[in-house]
């Protein structure tokens, strides 16, 4: 089927000059931000040495870049402690935790999956438990 621009999609038309489909790819698209995303709901706070282990292969400057990145964006919160040695947290905000839902449907979607819900995310991330053990 054929794309159409009806009024229904004109807020979110990929064809405007500024395309909100555009914004949300440069918000969690790339190949780092799905992992740290992942990790950060999995796992909840996390220092930054234990973010670069769950993302092996990042470079420190690409790992430091990419959390900018999602905390200019409004996905992460990066929390400093006064305390020696400096201590640093990544978490999720309140906005990064509401992907979440939105992304274990994206999953459902291309793996062409029945979606029934919250029920259905809690199937995938159980899923995905059992297959890192």
């Amino acid at each position: 089927m054929p794309f159409s621009r009806s009024a229904a999609c004109s807020s979110v038309c990929p064809c405007s000059e500024r395309c909100p489909l555009a914004e949300v790819v440069s918000a969690i698209g790339g190949k780092w931000k799905m992992r740290i995303l992942c990790s950060l709901t999995a796992d909840g706070a996390l220092r930054y040495s234990d973010l670069k282990q769950k993302t092996a292969g990042i470079t420190p400057a690409v790992l430091s870049s990419t959390l900018k990145e999602m905390e200019q964006s409004g996905l992460i919160t990066r929390t400093e402690y006064d305390e020696v040695p400096a201590r640093v947290e990544y978490s999720l905000t309140e906005h990064g935790r509401e992907l979440w839902p939105i992304l274990h449907r994206l999953v459902h979607w291309v793996r062409r999956e029945p979606f029934d819900g919250d029920h259905a995310v809690d199937q995938i991330h159980n899923a995905e438990e059992t297959d890192v053990r």
